[in-house]
């Protein structure tokens, strides 16, 4: 089902025209120094939108994920201040793709792309710290962060 909706993705509504639009626009933004963060988010959305069925977009602030690496507070600066000058596009690219999903949802075909335009929608906004991975290690993640929760809550009412 997976691969079928990979499929629609890409030969009747040309998805991988999105994901190459993805990393033209980070490979321009990567030769900026400001542009770092923001063409590392464009080009883990390149990499989500060449197998959107098959894979998520988490953040890399993620709990489960923060032991991998320290970032330097002139990274976290960085990251900042290339979001202030990325948040117009992030709006006006958030604003073209929220008019496209309801014209999505009135064919029967055009519901799995607007799906994959919803699960984007955050990334699109926001690229800086997203990260892609395979749709089972998403869920991996998502079930023990609500583990932890639920240990710590019934924790909470045992005392």
């Amino acid at each position: 089902m997976r691969a079928l909706g990979n499929f629609l993705w890409h030969i009747p509504f040309l998805g991988f025209v999105s994901a190459l639009i993805a990393f033209f626009v980070g490979a321009l933004l990567y030769v900026t120094f400001i542009g770092l963060p923001i063409a590392k988010g464009l080009f883990e959305l390149g990499n989500f939108l060449l197998a959107p069925f098959t894979r998520s977009m988490i953040s890399e602030k993620h709990e489960l994920l923060k032991n991998q690496k320290i970032q330097s507070s002139i990274h976290d600066f960085f990251k900042v201040i290339a979001f202030i000058l990325y948040f117009p596009f992030g709006i006006a690219n958030t604003i073209l793709i929220i008019c496209r999903i309801p014209a999505l949802f009135l064919s029967i075909i055009g519901i799995p792309v607007a799906l994959v335009l919803i699960k984007s929608l955050p990334t699109i906004f926001n690229p800086i710290g997203k990260i892609c991975v395979p749709k089972a290690v998403a869920d991996e993640i998502k079930r023990r962060s609500d583990q932890k929760i639920a240990d710590q809550y019934l924790k909470h009412t045992e005392n």
